[in-house]
Parts: structure tokens; sequence; C-alpha cells
């Protein structure tokens, strides 16, 4: 019993000497970040109108948002996409945009415009993929309160946005996960 007394008070006393910012934290990622990003998307947005679908987090506190991809929702909603331009500040997520019937056409169009012009930006060739089978790669799982981030072994190949099947080092554990980036696979709990 004195040896765990020994220990916890050593683990106490090194708790108390690290630094406040010495552990990794997550900062949330506000609906004034995204509406900044959705703004700068073509689609004039409010703070007011993002509806967050979960607690989103980033690893830095400002991190730079990209628009994936839009869709209505109902009519009086859309759906948006959002991703952190460098890999591994965060895990892609959803929003909620509250418009009307009106904006939702005018984002739809700016939306088809932006993707238009990617693609046009992109040679007419096949897509190299980010992720290789056998490679290996992290997966970030997410669910309601809980962030696991997982070394994994890939088991196909797939560029952004396709999913995949990825398995665990010990190869007990089959995962289906979505392709973020090089090397980074996303999926939830």
């Amino acid at each position: 019993m004195k040896h765990y007394q020994r220990i916890l008070s050593c683990v106490m006393v090194l708790a108390a000497a690290l630094p406040a910012g010495a552990a990794s934290v997550h900062q949330p990622i506000t609906s004034a970040q995204i509406a900044a990003a959705v703004n700068r998307f073509g689609i004039p947005i409010a703070p007011q109108q993002v509806v967050l679908l979960a607690n989103v987090v980033a690893t830095t506190a400002n991190p730079e948002l990209r628009v994936e991809s839009v869709q209505r929702w109902d009519d009086q909603k859309m759906m948006v996409r959002l991703s952190c331009a460098q890999a591994g500040q965060c895990i892609p997520f959803f929003v909620g945009l509250r418009v009307n019937r009106d904006a939702q056409d005018q984002a739809m169009a700016a939306s088809n415009a932006a993707v238009s012009l990617v693609r046009a930006s992109q040679p007419a060739m096949v897509r190299t993929p980010a992720v290789r089978a056998g490679m290996p790669a992290t997966l970030f799982l997410e669910g309601d309160h809980v962030h696991i981030r997982l070394s994994v072994i890939c088991l196909q190949n797939g560029t952004p946005g396709q999913t995949i099947r990825a398995t665990d080092k010990s190869r007990r554990m089959v995962y289906t996960a979505e392709v973020a980036d090089n090397g980074i696979l996303k999926g939830r709990l």
C-alpha cells in the first residue's frame, strides 16, 4: 500500500510541475469562424444563422476553414461540410445554415460555380490515391463526447471523400472510414 501512495505522491508532484498548457487541448471552432469561411465561399451568412450539429474542435485556436460541399436540408436550412485547410487540425464536419428559399437558391448557385471552377482547374486525369493498401494512416473517430486517434493500416486505396476499410496494428478490428487527406481517415463512433 505504501508503494502506491509513494507513486501517487510522485504523480501529483509531477502534475503540479507541468505548465498549464503542456497538455494537448482541443480548441472549439466557433459559429463566427464557420460564418467567415462560408462568407469567403460566396454565401452571405451571419454567425447566428449557423447551427452546430455537434461540438466541433481543432488543434489550434484559429484554423483556416474551407467549405467542401453545400446541399439543401429543408426549406429553411442548408447542410454545409467544412474541413480545416491544414491536414490534422480538425476532422471534417457538418453544420446547418438557417436560410430562406431565395438564399438557398443563391447559395446553390455559388456552390455550383465554385465546384465548376475547381473542376476546370484540375487536369482531366485519374486522381492519385491519398492512401494506399498496406500504408499506415491515422484514423480520427468522433462521437458525441469522444475524440479518438488511432494508428491503422489501410486495407484499400482511396482518394479524399472515398470510404475505405482499415485495420488496427494487431489486425483484430476492421474500421470503415472516409479518406480525409494523405494518411488521414475519419469515422464516427
